[in-house]
């Protein structure tokens, strides 16, 4: 009986103890087996509703070697690939798939070629530009006409006591022997010299008069001099800054209208107005540097302030640059304000609060944002009701009537 019962009871203590080792096998293999299957599921991509179908078009978009051999699963969420049903739903990231991610692998910092950022640029207030001038020396549409300070040479086959050298006096005219004053400023030189030859027939009965130009486009000659930088930065050519009025100012014709034109459209007016005044000169405007844009980030960041915008620029870029939100902020009302082209006031509210929690892969709510815009990211009630105890109770009534209580563990004790 002793014998028999010692029997039994190292039995029981045996059994027992290989339990704990049966209950570990049964968690390991059921571990394993939770491992292999989400294993299979990150291999298969999962369709709205959990069910798995066969990416027929997934077989290694990249196309890349060894620098990203693994190609990228995530969403995009313009071209349709998001879910069997074609269209990106952005209630979450189970329609995720095999996208062209980083087609350049390790050069994908350069950036790619992308779309311009607008399709046709035009010019706004505080834009500098810079205006090149050349000389086109093409042929002129009509005959050359005489301007002060042009020399020409007056010659008589009959007389050459009448020869000389003149100058277009400022007031237009030039001295000649026997007639004295001739205007000739505005004149071809084939009316100057039919006009001599009239003049000088009452003297001579044939007076067999040449006029001969020897210095000619003095104005272009004085606006080459105005825009010259030979001894600075090179070349002919002046910088302009488009005025608080929409205009510039250019040597020789003033004031041009420039904001809302092309660099093209601007071309063409100057170039129209300088041929008015002068001709075989050409101006070529170069945007120089734009005019600074901001967008301007307050409330719930760590760092609110201006910030210029260098280039495209959407919501959470710009709360980037403010340095991120913070606790207590907001995120599903952000509020932008933006002023229209005729300066009304606009504003429009975003919830972003699901893609910077990571829980939405195409926010409606990421817009780009324009110049001057204002992205307030406002508290949340819990910020505003700590707020209002702060303000009401611990610097208000506590503040004015002060309450103090002194609880005495050593009385308490007693009891």
């Amino acid at each position: 009986m002793r014998l028999h019962a010692k029997t039994t009871t190292t039995k029981m203590f045996h059994d027992m103890s290989q339990r704990p080792r049966r209950l570990t096998v049964g968690l390991s293999g059921i571990l394993l087996a939770l491992t292999v299957a989400s294993l299979a599921a990150a291999r298969e991509p999962v369709a709205a509703g959990g069910a798995t179908y066969p990416c027929t078009s997934c077989a290694s978009p990249q196309g890349l070697g060894s620098a990203a051999p693994y190609p990228v699963s995530g969403i995009d969420c313009a071209d349709g690939s998001c879910g069997q049903s074609g269209r990106c739903r952005g209630s979450g990231w189970e329609d995720a798939r095999f996208i062209a991610w980083q087609a350049y692998a390790q050069g994908e910092y350069v950036g790619h070629a992308r779309t311009e950022h607008v399709s046709e640029y035009r010019l706004r207030v505080d834009d500098q530009l810079d205006m090149l001038y050349r000389i086109t020396r093409d042929e002129t549409r009509t005959q050359y006409k005489l301007n002060v300070g042009d020399e020409v040479r007056v010659e008589s086959f009959t007389d050459p006591e009448l020869n000389r050298t003149l100058i277009v006096q400022p007031d237009g005219m030039i001295t000649m022997r026997l007639i004295g004053q001739v205007h000739a400023s505005g004149r071809t030189i084939e009316q100057l010299c039919g006009t001599l030859e009239d003049v000088y027939k009452k003297y001579y009965k044939v007076p067999s008069i040449t006029v001969t130009p020897q210095k000619m486009n003095t104005k272009l000659d004085d606006l080459r001099s105005a825009v010259d930088r030979r001894y600075g930065t090179g070349g002919q050519g002046t910088n302009v800054r488009v005025a608080p009025d929409g205009t510039i100012s250019l040597t020789m014709i003033g004031y041009v209208r420039a904001q809302g034109l092309t660099l093209g459209e601007l071309r063409q007016e100057i170039n129209e107005r300088y041929r008015e005044k002068i001709e075989g000169m050409e101006v070529i405007p170069v945007l120089n540097t734009r005019a600074p844009r901001y967008v301007y980030v307050l409330g719930e960041v760590r760092t609110p302030g201006r910030f210029e915008l260098t280039g495209p620029t959407t919501i959470l870029q710009s709360m980037a640059m403010a340095g991120s939100w913070v606790n207590g902020a907001n995120l599903s009302q952000i509020v932008v304000f933006r002023r229209g082209d005729d300066w009304r006031m606009m504003a429009a509210m975003f919830n972003l609060e699901g893609a910077l929690r990571g829980k939405t892969p195409c926010p409606k709510g990421e817009a780009w944002v324009s110049d001057g815009d204002v992205i307030v990211v406002p508290k949340s009630r819990i910020l505003e009701a700590d707020d209002f105890i702060n303000l009401v109770f611990t610097r208000g009534i506590y503040g004015v009537f002060p309450l103090q209580s002194t609880i005495t563990f050593q009385k308490l004790s007693t009891l």
